[in-house]
């Protein structure tokens, strides 16, 4: 059998990344960016070999399975907006929270685990493009570092905006997962909440909106999985393949 993957050898350190999605059931586009990560991450495509064979990604694709089933918008079963319990979550209550939070601390106590990066799916019902939500910190290095994965991913998708990226600590958005991650978290990890419109973008230098599609969400979670590619300067282990790539899906 084929060796394993250099970050799947028994003492290898493992950098890992960690998404989640559709904390807030009524956001379905989140649901499609996050099959367009996955689709490409378990694809063919060189890029998705060379990203398996250098990092862990961990997905919990839908944090809030019972307020999508019930077809809720924002609450779970209980009546819980999850996005706002992440500082204390119940195992009763908010048992996937709960149960998500628990892998993430566990991997944080593990030596041989580097949780790089958790990036949490949203939608968004006001605002054009996809775009970034981030922390604030004192230390103006690692706030500058921060700023690196949205402007890579901003020149790897037309439909993702850096200008609309912003960085807060409000006391509203305090139980979210990005902020409460991003508290825990050592500074070399990277918490964000990614933000998609319901409804259209606009590409730089034009005015015209272009109305979002499942195929134009799910590109721009392909666009995601390859922007680690550069962050993590990969790009010269990718074997360019001689034929066209066909799309994921």
């Amino acid at each position: 059998p084929p060796s394993p993957a250099a970050n799947l050898r028994p003492g290898a350190e493992q950098k890992v990344v960690f998404i989640t999605a559709r904390v807030h059931p009524g956001e379905t586009p989140s649901s499609f960016v996050c099959q367009g990560i996955i689709d490409f991450l378990v694809s063919q495509h060189p890029i998705a070999k060379v990203l398996r064979d250098h990092l862990v990604f961990k997905i919990a694709p839908m944090l809030n399975p019972d307020g999508v089933y019930l077809g809720n918008y924002r609450c779970s079963l209980m009546g819980f907006d999850l996005n706002r319990h992440w500082t204390n979550p119940s195992a009763w209550a908010h048992p996937t929270l709960h149960g998500v939070k628990q892998l993430i601390v566990q991997m944080y106590n593990n030596p041989k685990i580097n949780l790089e990066f958790y990036i949490d799916i949203h939608a968004h019902s006001t605002m054009m493009n996809g775009f970034m939500y981030g922390n604030i910190f004192e230390d103006e290095e690692r706030f500058q570092r921060q700023a690196v994965f949205p402007k890579l991913l901003c020149q790897n998708a037309e439909d993702f905006s850096y200008s609309s990226t912003s960085f807060n600590r409000d006391a509203v958005k305090a139980g979210t997962g990005r902020r409460f991650l991003g508290g825990l978290l050592n500074d070399t990890s990277y918490c964000y909440t990614l933000e998609v419109s319901f409804y259209s973008y606009i590409v730089g230098g034009t005015t015209s909106a272009v109305p979002y599609t499942e195929e134009a969400y799910m590109k721009l979670g392909r666009n995601v999985a390859r922007t680690f590619l550069d962050y993590y300067r990969l790009n010269t282990l990718v074997e360019v393949p001689l034929a066209p790539i066909p799309k994921t899906r």
